[in-house]
């Protein structure tokens, strides 16, 4: 019997939550076997479209027809019994476990004896991590991956499900362009075998690459659905946005300040690893006015770079750090801030977000004192505060009351950026600070980190994303194996450069 022409409908749906409407009369059709992208800016709905369908939440009106017949979830596990299977953006790891036990987290091999069969779930989470090519091991502790390989687990535990419909949303939003690379030959070849997939990115050129047509959603609502063929990546953002977006003209000379940051011979040791160092000899330095990109694939030191800088990081580093000539080494975060300098980490669930807090107190949070009135906190006090960054960042949200875990991905990073800008620094240490968050959200931060700069603020900026390195960086470091490999003015930047060089370790 041949399958049904639309492995998926969902027809009227709409959700409401307590302040928002997040889908008002929504209708797709997803055909069997077809990679159907789901576009918008954060915001739009798509990701709660995708929980609908994947039984994370039930619709407040609305039909879902799943293989031709209608269906009412109750939760997850019923959605994966009809063969849907889901790669959400956020993690939702349990640290602490083996990858393996997380893959198979509910769904446990068991032996003769109704033992948990570890043999077993490794050996066929070694085969998963084969299909996507990386070199994650079974064994390792969830926890101590980064966040970039945390997003393969998620990828693995997917697959393992064998499911006939797999939803991913935001799949590469913290993988290097080489791993984005090897999933997209592996959507190819579950596309091979017969599977829908419905793919939500912000990223055009992956849909570009991969979409058999292509559905477009903002505030809540249909936008149309078309052919990927019969459209272009600039009139899909249109859609998105409902207005064009402008080009980002951020290559007028920005002026150019004192020297603030001065690194030299920086080197961090990594003694169980065979190399020997995470970082080594690592010389840069930071002017008042400049955004400095750091260029580099997973696992060059970026990271462990900016954390040292933040006194986040491992305090067995070496060489020499000095702010305004002085030299420092900060031991801990509050030390750094102290000095004048804030980081945005790349893992925003984990380091960024205080998930039981409300919008006002996460971007309030590191200036609380200036909300105090004789040793306690004056809420209207600490309201005024975060108002000045909600409004610059343009965060979205029903009012400074609503729970921060109920805005987007990109309104919490904007949250967080907000909450930083309120420390005054000097220095900001922006870490793939665009991770997840859609073209018109970026086109407003570039705008902001321009601004910012321009008033004298420097930052060091890390990205996945070599277009964004080469929109806003005046100089671009590049790392590979711990190591500068290059150095590139913004003239002399391209794409290529930059890659021969993060490939040179």
């Amino acid at each position: 019997m041949p399958p049904p022409a639309h492995a998926v409908r969902m027809l009227g749906i709409t959700k409401r939550f307590p302040g928002v409407v997040a889908l008002d009369d929504v209708s797709l059709e997803v055909r069997t076997g077809e990679v159907h992208a789901i576009c918008g800016e954060n915001g739009a709905g798509k990701s709660t479209l995708m929980k609908i369908l994947s039984g994370v939440y039930g619709p407040d009106a609305g039909v879902l027809e799943v293989g031709g017949r209608a269906v009412r979830f109750s939760g997850t596990r019923d959605a994966e019994e009809a063969g849907i299977a889901i790669i959400h953006q956020e993690l939702a790891l349990v640290e602490d476990l083996p990858v393996a036990a997380n893959v198979f987290l509910g769904r446990e091999r068991r032996g003769a004896l109704g033992l948990v069969d570890d043999r077993s779930m490794e050996a066929e989470c070694a085969g998963l991590f084969e299909q996507l090519e990386c070199t994650v091991s079974p064994r390792d502790r969830t926890g101590n991956l980064r966040v970039g390989d945390q997003q393969l687990v998620e990828i693995a535990k997917a697959l393992s499900l064998d499911a006939s419909i797999v939803v991913m949303d935001e799949p590469t939003s913290a993988l290097t362009e080489a791993e984005s690379a090897r999933l997209e030959r592996t959507i190819r070849r579950l596309v091979e075998r017969g599977t829908t997939i419905l793919y939500i990115s912000h990223k055009m050129d992956e849909v570009f690459r991969l979409a058999d047509r292509i559905t477009v959603l903002r505030d809540g609502r249909h936008v149309r659905t078309v052919d990927r063929a019969a459209t272009s990546p600039r009139e899909v953002t249109g859609w998105m946005v409902g207005r064009e977006i402008a080009g980002h003209g951020f290559h007028g000379a920005r002026p150019r300040g004192d020297r603030l940051l001065e690194v030299r011979d920086l080197t961090l040791p990594w003694p169980e690893h065979p190399r020997g160092y995470r970082l080594r000899d690592i010389a840069l330095d930071l002017h008042a006015g400049e955004i400095l990109g750091i260029a580099g694939l997973m696992g060059a030191g970026r990271t462990e770079l900016l954390e040292i800088l933040f006194g986040a990081g491992e305090d067995t580093w070496s060489g020499s750090i000095r702010l305004h000539g002085r030299p420092v080494r900060f031991r801990h975060p509050r030390e750094a801030c102290a000095a004048r300098v804030a980081m945005v980490t790349e893992d925003r669930k984990r380091l960024g977000l205080f998930a039981d807090l409300d919008v006002a107190a996460n971007v309030s949070l590191c200036a609380l004192e200036e909300a105090l009135r004789h040793g306690l906190l004056d809420r209207a006090a600490e309201d005024r505060l975060a108002e000045g960054p909600v409004r610059d960042t343009g965060v979205k949200t029903p009012g400074l009351h609503a729970p921060i875990t109920g805005l987007s991905g990109g309104n919490q990073q904007k949250c967080i950026i907000g909450r930083w800008l309120l420390t005054r620094p000097e220095i900001l240490l922006l870490d793939d600070p665009t991770r997840g968050i859609d073209v018109g959200a970026k086109a407003e931060l570039y705008a902001l980190i321009d601004r910012l700069c321009r008033q004298g603020l420097g930052v060091i900026l890390t990205s996945s994303e070599l277009p964004e390195l080469l929109t806003l960086a005046d100089r671009i470091v590049v790392l590979a194996e711990g190591r500068v490999t290059a150095e590139f003015p913004r003239a002399e930047a391209t794409e290529a450069r930059i890659m021969e060089a993060a490939t040179a370790g």
